[in-house]
C-alpha cells in the first residue's frame, strides 16, 4: 500500500472508459452538461454554510457589539460557542447515512437544509447566549444530513471527466461562505447596534433557503436508483445528462453496466453491508485507515488557530485593531479560496498523492517559520517579526488548500464503494467534528498558556503527517468512480467490474452490427 504507484493495472488500461469519451463534449458547449453542472453547484453550496460559520464566529469575536451582547465570553464559554455546532453535528451522525441511503440523496439534502433554515432564524433572533448556543447546535445537526448526502450526489452525478474536479470543489466552496462571512462582519462592524452581529447570522441561512426551494427538482443519483431496483430511471438520468438522451451511447452503457457490476460485487463478493463491514475486509480497513487519518489531519494541522482564533493570534503579535483584524481575515479567505480552486482544477493533472505530499511538506515548513517569527516577537517585540507571521499565515493557508481543502471529502467518497459511501463519509465527518471540538476547546487555552511554543506542537504533528501520507496515500486519478472504489480490493475486483462493463459493450456492438447487416 505504501508509496503506491499511480500506474493503472493492465486490465484497467484495456477497459477504461477514457477511449469512449467524446473529446469535443465540454462543460461549456453542451446544454445538458451545463444544466447538470448547475444542479451540482446547488449541491456544492452546502459547504458554504460550514465555511460561513467558522469565519462568522471568527469575525464576531472582533465585534464589540457581539461581545457585549453575550457578556464578553471567557475562554471556556468561547470554546463552547464555537464547538456547539460540532456537538450538534455529532448528534446527527448516527442518522444521516440511513436517510441518504434510505430516502435518497436529494431528500437528505432537503431535510438538512430545512433544519438549517429554522436554526439560522433562531440564531438571528437570539436574546440570550443560551438561545444562541441552541441555534448553533441545530445548525450543526441539520448540516450533518446535507453534508453527508450532497458530496455523494455530486460525485455520483458528475460527467466522468469532471468528477474529480467537481467533487474537489465541494470543500473548496467552504471558502465562498467564509469570504461572505468575513466581509459581512467587516461591513457590519460599523453598525452601532445588535444588527452588527444579527445581519451576519441572518445571511448564514441563504444557501439553505435556496436548497429548500430547488433541490427536489434536481436529478437523483443513478447509483442510488440502481441500488433500489429503479434501473430504467437510472439509465434515463445518465442518458439525459451524459449523452443528450441517447440511452445507447457507449459512455452511458459503460457507466450503467459498470454501476450494476460494482453493486453486484459489493453485495455478493465484498459483502459491504452494515457498519461492521467498514472494517470487515483488508480492503475496507485500508480505506478506513486513510479516511480517519486525513480527517484528523484536516483539522489538526494548525489550521484551527486560523479558522476560529485568528483574532487571538493577531493580538499575540501586536495587531490589535479590530478593523485591521477583520480586513486580514477577509483577504485571507479570498486567498485560500483561489488556492483551493487551483488545486481542484489540477487534481486530475497532478494527482491526489502529489498534491497531498506537497501540501503537508509545505505546511510543515511554513508553520515552522510562523513559530520562529512568533518567538522573535514574543521575546524581543520585533514588529517586523509580527508582520512576518501574517505573511507566513498566508503561505501556510495556500499550502493547506493544495490538498486538504479539495481532497478530504473528494478522496473519501471516491475510495468508498457505493454501499459503504454514506457510512464511510459519516465516519469521516464524525472524526472531523471530534477533532474540531478538541481544537475549539484546547486551542485558546493552549495558546494562552504556551504562546509561540504551542506552534512547535503542530510542527511535530505535521511532520508525522508527511510520513503517514508518503506510505499510505494511493493514487486514484484516471479511474472511474467504480474502479477507484474497487482499487482497494485488488486487481481481481477491478477486472470483475470493468470487464463486465466492457463485455456488455462488446455484446451490444455485436448485436448492432448483426442488425445493420
Amino acid at each position: 500500500m505504501g508509496g503506491a504507484s499511480g500506474t493503472p493495472p493492465a486490465a484497467f488500461q484495456e477497459t477504461s472508459l477514457a477511449h469512449l469519451i467524446d473529446p469535443t463534449r465540454k462543460w461549456y458547449n453542451n446544454r445538458r452538461l451545463i444544466t447538470l453542472n448547475a444542479w451540482i453547484v446547488l449541491l456544492l453550496i452546502t459547504s458554504s454554510t460550514t465555511g460561513y460559520d467558522g469565519s462568522m464566529m471568527n469575525g464576531l469575536q472582533s465585534l464589540p457589539q457581539w461581545e457585549s451582547a453575550f457578556n464578553y465570553p471567557s475562554n471556556g464559554n468561547l470554546g463552547l460557542l464555537n464547538a456547539i455546532q460540532n456537538i450538534g453535528a455529532l448528534a446527527g451522525y448516527p442518522f444521516a447515512p440511513y436517510l441518504s441511503d434510505g430516502l435518497g440523496r436529494r431528500q437528505a439534502v432537503w431535510f438538512g437544509a430545512a433544519i438549517m433554515c429554522i436554526a439560522t432564524a433562531i440564531q438571528t433572533a437570539s436574546q440570550s447566549v443560551e438561545m444562541f448556543i441552541g441555534a448553533r447546535f441545530l445548525i450543526g445537526f441539520g448540516n450533518t444530513f446535507a453534508a453527508n448526502a450532497a458530496p455523494m450526489l455530486v460525485t455520483e452525478l458528475s460527467y466522468p471527466t469532471y468528477r474529480g474536479p467537481l467533487t474537489s470543489l465541494f470543500n473548496c466552496l467552504w471558502y465562498s461562505g467564509s469570504i461572505i462571512a468575513a466581509w459581512t462582519t467587516f461591513g457590519s462592524f460599523k453598525i452601532n447596534n445588535s444588527w452588527a452581529w444579527r445581519l451576519p447570522s441572518l445571511l448564514q441561512g441563504v444557501p439553505s433557503v435556496i436548497q429548500v426551494l430547488l433541490i427536489l427538482f434536481a436529478p437523483e443519483s443513478p447509483r442510488w436508483l440502481v441500488s433500489k431496483g429503479r434501473e430504467a430511471e437510472a439509465l434515463k438520468t445518465l442518458a439525459y445528462y451524459h449523452a443528450d438522451g441517447n440511452e445507447q451511447d457507449p459512455v452511458v452503457q459503460f457507466e450503467f453496466n459498470e454501476i450494476k457490476a460494482a453493486l453486484e460485487f459489493d453485495r455478493t463478493v465484498a459483502a459491504n453491508i452494515g457498519w461492521k463491514s467498514l472494517i470487515a475486509t483488508p480492503g475496507n480497513r485500508k480505506r478506513m485507515r486513510i479516511i480517519i487519518a486525513i480527517a484528523f489531519f484536516s483539522q489538526w494541522s494548525g489550521n484551527g488557530l486560523i479558522s476560529y482564533y485568528l483574532s487571538r493570534v493577531l493580538n499575540e503579535i501586536g495587531i490589535t485593531n479590530a478593523s485591521t483584524q477583520l480586513l486580514i481575515n477577509g483577504i485571507l479567505q479570498i486567498w485560500s479560496f483561489i488556492c483551493g480552486l487551483y488545486a481542484a482544477y489540477a487534481v486530475n493533472r497532478l494527482g491526489r498523492r502529489f498534491l497531498s505530499l506537497t501540501s503537508a511538506a509545505l505546511m510543515m515548513l511554513f508553520y515552522m517559520a510562523q513559530a520562529i517569527c512568533f518567538a522573535e516577537y514574543s521575546q524581543h517585540g520585533t514588529v517586523a517579526a509580527g508582520h512576518a507571521v501574517v505573511a507566513f499565515i498566508f503561505l501556510y493557508s495556500s499550502a493547506y488548500a493544495l490538498a486538504f481543502t479539495p481532497l478530504v471529502i473528494a478522496y473519501t467518497v471516491e475510495i468508498l464503494p457505493f454501499n459503504l459511501r454514506a457510512k464511510g463519509l459519516c465516519v469521516m465527518n464524525f472524526v472531523v467534528s471530534l477533532a474540531l471540538i478538541f481544537n475549539q476547546y484546547v486551542n485558546p487555552i493552549a495558546l494562552d498558556a504556551l504562546g509561540w511554543k504551542y506552534y512547535l506542537v503542530y510542527v511535530c504533528w505535521i511532520a508525522f503527517e508527511v510520513v503517514f501520507l508518503w506510505f499510505f496515500v494511493v493514487e486514484t486519478k484516471d479511474r472511474t468512480l467504480e474502479e477507484t472504489a474497487a482499487l482497494f480490493d485488488g486487481e481481481d475486483a477491478i477486472d470483475q467490474i470493468t470487464h463486465k462493463a466492457a463485455a456488455h459493450d462488446v455484446r451490444e456492438d455485436g448485436l448492432l452490427e448483426k442488425q445493420s447487416s
